[in-house]
């Protein structure tokens, strides 16, 4: 230990003298390299030294006692002769190392800033001894927790190493949102060097997996917080929610910061890469946060605008689909209604939030946060639309052509201004089953394979289209508003649908025994068998 001791007192030295400046300040770091690497070196001299003394003496025995030689400069019971050589050693290497971190504001200053470097020292001694002393046969010099015995003498470096990464990181991030104002938002420059400092700081650490995640917890504290400052510049619900105006410059601000705050979560993800397979698990909730922000500063404008359509569509009921007159190429009034408010949208809100459409937000990994709220946009609106179109009663054969022609108009708006129809799924073929299910004659129904692809309450509730007007409809029969029932379906689900539905059979077998009718009607008949085989 003595070349590290006489490299820390040349520079503590120099310390008290003043703190070496520009020249001399190089040749002073680069003596303390040196120092520590001769340091590395005598440590490994000292133990394999102790390893060669030791296989000596476990074979040399003394000619008259027979008592080998490692036997007699041991007690029984002692470790072994290369086990207290490396604890010597390690508290000796602690000790001068804690003396340096006290000791010199510049010794620590070079130590700290270079922790790594520092660690790849450590590592390239721990190597060398684990090679040099693998013999067949013959015991390591240095037991496997080594590296970490020495690592923990560095622990006050490590502290402080961590600690300025995350100041640095911190600060930067207090700096781009300078004021507690809401709407006061950063610029994309500010965005991609917060990416680019946070990819420098795993980069430094890179040789070393275990740092590397030390470091990432720092990382995580330091998203936690740009998340937590951004949240503070969002709008609130009230602010964001109108939909049929122009943007609104809360509106459009909130848009800016949900793009910026989901490239930062998709560029730190791609760094992800590479990284210890603990990585993802260590940034999984600062993301998490990252993602949430960004998703609430738009999801309440969604909803804004899904409540809006869904209100729209409901005017279905408040349409007949009755009369038997000539149906023209047009589609409903409620539809044209459908159709403007979604084209708004897309024209004023989503087109400004598709990846690229602010020159200020950068590319997005995947699909984008706006993206998939449209899908999930689209898909309800089909789905609705849907659940509704089967509930209208009385329904006759060109009010079925009309409700073809909203098919077809509603499938169109969809698709081209909010999200591919084809990518939908389940919603999309739900949709396009149920046009060829307005006209398909009842005896068909049971074996038909469109049944598949539609809820089992779609095709009951569309029956009673079919049934006689004593057969009443379980949202009629409750006295609730299409809207109410809606609510309820959401809520309960089709195990409960089904149960509301049985009830208004139960009650119309109940009426027709009532009267002494011995004939059920078909549909009645045919409800039943349906419940019961998709329930």
């Amino acid at each position: 230990m003595k070349g590290l001791e006489s490299g820390m007192e040349a520079l503590n030295q120099a310390e008290r003298s003043g703190a070496p400046q520009g020249a001399g300040a190089s040749k002073a770091r680069e003596s303390l390299w040196q120092r520590i690497g001769a340091c590395m070196d005598q440590l490994h001299s000292i133990v394999v030294a102790a390893w060669h003394l030791q296989r000596v003496l476990s074979k040399k025995r003394d000619p008259i006692s027979h008592i080998g030689f490692l036997d007699e400069v041991m007690q029984a019971g002692d470790p072994m002769l290369t086990e207290q050589v490396w604890e010597a050693l390690v508290n000796s290497f602690g000790s001068q190392m804690k003396s340096a971190f006290t000791a010199s504001s510049f010794v620590k200053e070079i130590f700290v800033m270079g922790y790594p470097k520092l660690l790849g020292l450590i590592d390239s001694l721990v190597e060398r001894l684990f090679h040099d002393t693998d013999v067949k046969g013959v015991p390591l010099a240095i037991k496997a927790e080594a590296r970490e015995q020495l690592i923990a003498a560095l622990e006050p470096f490590q502290t402080a190493f961590l600690g300025k990464s995350l100041a640095r990181l911190s600060d930067f991030v207090n700096t781009i949102f300078p004021t507690a104002a809401r709407g006061s938002l950063p610029t994309q420059e500010h965005i991609t060097r917060l990416v680019s400092h946070i990819h420098e700081e795993l980069d430094a650490t890179k040789s070393d997996k275990r740092l590397t995640l030390l470091v990432l917890h720092e990382v995580s504290k330091v998203l936690h917080l740009f998340a937590e400052k951004a949240e503070c510049q969002t709008f609130t619900v009230l602010d964001i929610r109108q939909v049929t105006g122009p943007i609104t410059p809360q509106q459009l601000k909130n848009f800016t910061l949900c793009l910026y705050l989901q490239d930062v979560h998709a560029r730190i993800s791609s760094m992800l890469v590479g990284l210890p397979t603990a990585a993802p698990e260590v940034l999984s909730a600062s993301l998490g946060a990252v993602y949430g922000v960004a998703s609430d500063c738009i999801t309440p404008l969604f909803k804004a605008i899904v409540e809006k359509l869904e209100s729209y569509i409901l005017q279905i009921h408040d349409q007949s689909f009755a009369s038997e007159d000539n149906v023209g190429d047009d589609c409903s009034k409620y539809m044209e209604e459908v159709q403007k408010l979604i084209v708004h949208f897309q024209s004023e809100f989503l087109s400004k939030l598709l990846p690229g459409s602010l020159s200020a937000a950068g590319p997005v990994v995947g699909q984008s946060i706006p993206a998939s709220l449209a899908r999930r946009m689209a898909s309800h609106v089909l789905l609705f639309w849907v659940r509704h179109a089967a509930m209208v009663r009385p329904l006759s054969e060109s009010g079925k052509l009309q409700l073809i022609y909203d098919i077809s108009e509603l499938e169109l708006v969809v698709g081209q201004t909010l999200f591919p129809v084809e990518q939908l799924g389940s919603p999309y073929r739900a949709l396009r089953a149920f046009r060829p299910l307005l006209f398909l004659e009842t005896s068909e129904f049971v074996s038909n394979p469109l049944l598949q692809e539609l809820p089992p309450s779609v095709i009951l509730h569309h029956l009673y289209s079919r049934a006689p007007e004593e057969l009443e409809s379980p949202m009629r029969q409750s006295k609730l508003s299409p809207q109410q029932y809606s609510l309820w379906l959401d809520s309960q689900g089709e195990e409960q649908a089904w149960k509301g539905i049985k009830a208004t059979l139960d009650e119309y077998a109940a009426k027709v025994k009532a009267r002494g009718d011995k004939e059920f009607s078909p549909i009645y008949l045919l409800m039943l068998q349906l419940g019961t085989l998709q329930n």
